[in-house]
Formats: C-alpha cells, sequence, structure tokens
C-alpha cells in the first residue's frame, strides 16, 4: 500500500506516512482518484527505471529520511511525469537539489541501452509480471442491480460486451474498451487490467464492487440460503460481508465482528452504499464471541478470513515485485491466530458449514493451519471438494489438501488465494 501512500502524498504536497492507506479505500477521499490511480499505474510501469536511476544517482544515500516508494514516485514527476506544476510541497525542493544527477542519470541509462525515448526503456528492461495483467474483476451488487442491467449500462457507455467468458485465455487477451461475463459467477464482470472505475457512477452508488475473482469465492463456496444466520468472523473491509448479504437477498442476519474500530468505521459506510441491511457489527474480538451464546444458536455458516500476511495481495506484488516471504517468527504468530481462530470457530454447535481464506500464499497459514484443525476437532468436520474444476489445488500436505484450492496471477489470472471449506460430518443415528 505503501506506493499509494506516498502517490497520495505528492498529490497532496504532504508528508507520506508510509504504510498508513488500506488500498483505495484511503485514496477515494481524494477528489481526483483518477489521477492517483494513474500516478501509481505510471511509476510502477517504469518501476525498473527508475529505481535504476535513483540507485545510481544516489538519491536514498544522499537523503536518508527519504523513503523508497516516495522517492519513487517524485523521481517518476520529475524525470517523465508532468513535473510538479505546485504540487510536492517540501520534497519539490528536494527533488530540485538532485534533478541534475538524476536527469544526467536517465540520459547516462539511455545512452547505455542504446534507446533514444523514455517509453523505449521499458522494452528493454523487466517485462510486466503476471500481477499486473490481472484483469479488473468487478462484482454486481445483486441488492441492487443485475448483471442484465449493468452490462447494458457498459454498452450504452460505448463498451464492447464480449459475452460469458469460457477460458482463462479469454480474460487475458482483454483490451481496450471490451468487457466478459465470468465464467464461474454470474454476477461477476472482467475488464482489461488497469481499468479505472473508481469514478464510475454504478459503483459511486453502490451498484458495483470492485473485488478481485479470488475475493468472491470464499462467499460463494460458503453459499448459505436466503434466510440464513451466518457470522463473518474477521469482516473488515467488508466486500465480503456484502457479498454474503447479496446471497442471503438481505433476509436472514449476519454477525459481523472486527477489532479495528476505523476499519468497521468504513465498513459501515460500505454496507451502507451497497444496501446491506440484513448485517449486524460489533466491534469485538471473535476470540471472545461465545459459541452458547443464545444469540448465535441459529449459526449454521461461518466465514472467517483472518489476518494474514497478505502475500498474495496483488497492491504487494505490483508494488514490491520479488519481496520474499514474510519472516519465520511473524509466520508463526500469525499461524498461530489463525489456528486459534478457526479452533473456535468449529466449536459453534449448530455449524453445519464454514470457509477458511486467506489472501496468503504461505503453508504455514493455509494447508498447516487447515490440518491442525482437522485433527484438533476429532472427526466432526471434513474438508469438502472446493470447486473440483479449479486448476490450482491445495499443497499434498496431508490426506484431502487436495480439496482445498488455491489462486494466483500465474495459474488463475486472480490475486493469490487460498480457500478451504470444512462441512460438519454427519453423525448416523
Amino acid at each position: 500500500m505503501a506506493l499509494y501512500a506516498a502517490a497520495a502524498a505528492v498529490l497532496a504536497g504532504v508528508e507520506s506516512r508510509q504504510g498508513s492507506l488500506k488500498g483505495l479505500v484511503y485514496a477515494s477521499s481524494f477528489q481526483n482518484v483518477k489521477q492517483l490511480y494513474a500516478l501509481v499505474c505510471e511509476t510502477q510501469r517504469y518501476s525498473a527505471v527508475l529505481d535504476a536511476v535513483i540507485t545510481s544517482a544516489g538519491l536514498l544515500r544522499a537523503e536518508k529520511k527519504l523513503r523508497p516508494h516516495l522517492a519513487k514516485v517524485l523521481v517518476y514527476e520529475l524525470l517523465l511525469g508532468r513535473g510538479f506544476k505546485g504540487r510536492g510541497g517540501r520534497w519539490k525542493a528536494l527533488l530540485d537539489r538532485h534533478q541534475a544527477r538524476l536527469k544526467a542519470e536517465l540520459a547516462r541509462l539511455k545512452v547505455h541501452r542504446g534507446v533514444s525515448r523514455n517509453e523505449d526503456l521499458l522494452e528493454v528492461g523487466s517485462k510486466p509480471g503476471p500481477a499486473s495483467q490481472v484483469p479488473r474483476f468487478v462484482r454486481v451488487n445483486t441488492l441492487k442491480t443485475c448483471s442484465e442491467d449493468a452490462i447494458d449500462y457498459f454498452k450504452r457507455q460505448g463498451f464492447s460486451y464480449q459475452g460469458r467468458a469460457s477460458s482463462l485465455e479469454d480474460l487475458g487477451a482483454l483490451k481496450g474498451k471490451c468487457f466478459l461475463l465470468d465464467s464461474l459467477l454470474p454476477e461477476l464482470l472482467v475488464f482489461p487490467a488497469q481499468t479505472d472505475l473508481h469514478e464510475h457512477p454504478l459503483y459511486q452508488a453502490g451498484h458495483l464492487i470492485l473485488q478481485d475473482k479470488a475475493s468472491c469465492l470464499p462467499a460463494m463456496l460458503l453459499a448459505p440460503p436466503p434466510g440464513s444466520h451466518v457470522i463473518d468472523a474477521c469482516a473488515a473491509p467488508g466486500n465480503k460481508t456484502s457479498h454474503l448479504a447479496a446471497l442471503l437477498k438481505n433476509q436472514g442476519k449476519i454477525f459481523a465482528f472486527d477489532l479495528d474500530a476505523k476499519r468497521l468505521a468504513s465498513m459501515a459506510t460500505l454496507l451502507t452504499r451497497a444496501g446491506v441491511s440484513c448485517c449486524e457489527l460489533a466491534e469485538q474480538d471473535f476470540l471472545a464471541v461465545s459459541p452458547s451464546d443464545e444469540r448465535y444458536r441459529q449459526v449454521q455458516y461461518i466465514l472467517l478470513d483472518p489476518s494474514c500476511s497478505g502475500s498474495g495481495m496483488l497492491t504487494r506484488q505490483l508494488e514490491e515485485p520479488g519481496a520474499g516471504v514474510p519472516s519465520k517468527e511473524r509466520l508463526r504468530a500469525l499461524a498461530a491466530f489463525q489456528q486459534r481462530v478457526l479452533s473456535h470457530a468449529l466449536t459453534f454447535p449448530a455449524l453445519q458449514r464454514l470457509v477458511y481464506s486467506t489472501c496468503s500464499l504461505c503453508q504455514e497459514e493455509n494447508e498447516d493451519v487447515v490440518q491442525a484443525a482437522l485433527q484438533q476437532s476429532s472427526g466432526a468436520f471434513r474438508l469438502a471438494p472446493a470447486l473440483p474444476s479449479w486448476p490450482h489445488r491445495g499443497i499434498s500436505t496431508f490426506p484431502d489438501a487436495g480439496h482445498c484450492l488455491r489462486a494466483s496471477p500465474e495459474t488463475t489470472l486472480t490475486g493469490g488465494f487460498f480457500i478451504a471449506v470444512f462441512e460438519r460430518v454427519e453423525v448416523p443415528r
């Protein structure tokens, strides 16, 4: 998220607090989200070029308080963008001190690579990674509209509707103003990578939810019928909660828990905009929720998407290509928490089905946690085959691990994800 924070700081003319943004939720507070999004995309596109210029110019050695992501955005604006034109605040003065050296290093890089234009550096540099090629998935919020009406709206705006996708190749081949209906989720529209819809009226009115396909799978696989009582154990920022409400058709009850008051407040705004009326929010640790509480005696479905390393998140892969996995110490701490919360969820007496998901690629947070929870449940639960036709399965570290599914930009053209579906074993009478 740091690249978004840095770009926002440049546009706003303020100092960046790296890590203070929660993706595009924060970006939506800016008057011109499109400008912010474009700056982030272009900075990332030239990332390798900017790294080479910044390193050879010694910028970060000379300005030790300048953070790498902010330096990258500033140098992009100075050398490749439109210039600051009144923006940048005190950072503009800092860059002015290094302007001559930075321009000289960019010119030297062009000579070294035998090119004359900035764009030509992209062809010589590293090609875009798989994460940058993931399509823009857009979930139609069926609480407010339907896929047919959303498709008609886009067609009237000049978009070319290509029908239902039949393969991954169809999704990867999308260009320009073309879009498809996803082959798996009937309410999911697919646009070319980097399509920006944050200012689209249907998004702003809550008719569309910008949600990666892999993130849509947990609610779809939980599949609570209308009228059900459901727990969303670690709910914020709320996209999955709104998806659950749409599946319930606002009939039934969702108990949504999260400890972060600010994230919960943002979630309440999102749910209101989406027309969700069946959700009860609680600023509470799910581990402190008693399974014997009378309020939850009818809960048969639980969606558990706990805090994780986020190693599969697209924004992280775009901003930090090639970044290593989290430290062993952090993975151990996260896995211990994940195992506790999963085992706790499985003790709810009426529970019939639970979906465990993470946006992590690490076995320690995925298969290892699932295996430990199954062993602790003493045979009360088993893994249900999750979308058997899905091409990317769980790592075979224990029997039935193949019932789990994984997702990644390389194999499924989505963000990195892991999902396991638990179902209660029926005891013969």
